[in-house]
């Protein structure tokens, strides 16, 4: 939403999956930028649409899903290094030549759990060396001679080894920064980190965490980066949406959605992140209630049934559009304007 053209940008994208029993709208009308070398966040509970927002990005999004609505713009670069004109990913065949050339070339997946990424039957070597020479002209020699290099650029210790290894032989850790050597193996200019410290001690998180900032300056790579964790957020991105339902419920800098939130759900969520002040042994605040099912929505304001501030007969009512509440603030309330979604 800045002046300057992003890299990637997002327009009231809906992702819906048609089921037996109904429709899941999954997303229902996100729309975000992101800026070349930007880290740009996505919070929410579990359920709330952030991985299913990626899988459209990447054209991934299983049957009986599929993406109803939007646009999805990616703006390339030519051979050369100059910016080509945006192109919509939607419009795109998913499983066509020039998506398969974009997904894991322009755009690269850390995916939330790598143990059930990698093949089990193959090496980390060779599932590494195969997506190189998918996406570069070189030979199998020229490709494992990159590969080392990855794995030595993202902290494996003993690379070559590693490389004729399996991922079941690797720690948690070791497969993460594996995962992380195959994402970035092919240069990308948009990296989507999907939960990447999840399945990992904090110890491991903390390394993960500066590996991914390390690696992101070097290379002046975006990185959209998908949490529930609102800690990690603050120590990693520039930019943050907060997600709800399938709608975005605040967006803007890190900064100011720490210091200033104003949607009452980050408000919530912020609240119940430990602090070094708080008062020990003292329970953390929760928000009341849980995210309802997906086949029964409430009408309105998805959050109004758990939110303290919700207005009877307007937020149980109406669905608040998402508006600016600020410089480069954006939130979805009706306790800072009065306009709806349309129709």
């Amino acid at each position: 939403m800045d002046k300057q053209q992003p890299l990637l940008s997002v327009k009231n994208l809906k992702t819906h999956f048609f089921m037996d029993e109904g429709v899941v709208k999954a997303v229902d009308g996100v729309t975000f930028d992101v800026q070349a070398g930007q880290v740009f966040g996505i919070v929410g509970e579990s359920g709330c649409g952030k991985s299913v927002t990626m899988k459209a990005v990447l054209r991934l999004v299983d049957p009986p899903g599929r993406i109803v609505g939007g646009e999805i713009m990616l703006r390339r670069t030519n051979e050369d290094g100059s910016t080509n004109e945006a192109i919509d990913l939607v419009k795109l065949d998913a499983n066509g030549k020039m998506m398969r050339d974009i997904r894991g070339a322009e755009i690269a997946l850390i995916p939330q759990e790598p143990m059930a990424s990698f093949s089990p039957v193959h090496t980390i070597g060779d599932q590494i060396c195969e997506a190189i020479m998918l996406h570069q002209s070189v030979d199998k020699r020229a490709a494992r001679k990159i590969a080392l290099q990855m794995l030595k650029d993202v902290g494996i210790p003993i690379p070559e080894q590693r490389l004729d290894e399996y991922s079941w032989q690797l720690s948690g850790g070791l497969r993460q920064r594996a995962i992380i050597a195959m994402a970035l193996s092919c240069n990308p200019r948009l990296l989507i980190a999907d939960e990447p410290t999840t399945a990992v001690d904090v110890t491991t998180q903390a390394q993960v965490l500066r590996l991914l900032r390390r690696l992101q300056e070097q290379r002046n790579a975006a990185i959209i980066f998908i949490t529930h964790d609102l800690g990690v957020i603050a120590q990693m991105a520039d930019s943050v949406m907060v997600m709800y339902l399938g709608l975005v419920m605040e967006q803007g800098p890190v900064e100011t959605i720490f210091h200033n939130a104003k949607h009452p759900y980050t408000q919530a969520l912020l609240r119940s992140i430990p602090t070094v002040t708080m008062t020990p042994r003292v329970n953390l605040p929760t928000i009341s209630g849980s995210i309802p099912h997906p086949f029964n929505k409430p009408k309105g304001c998805p959050f109004h049934p758990r939110c303290e501030k919700s207005i009877a007969g307007k937020c149980d009512a109406r669905t608040p559009a998402l508006q600016a509440a600020g410089e480069r603030q954006w939130v979805s309330c009706f306790l800072y304007h009065d306009v709806e979604v349309s129709a």
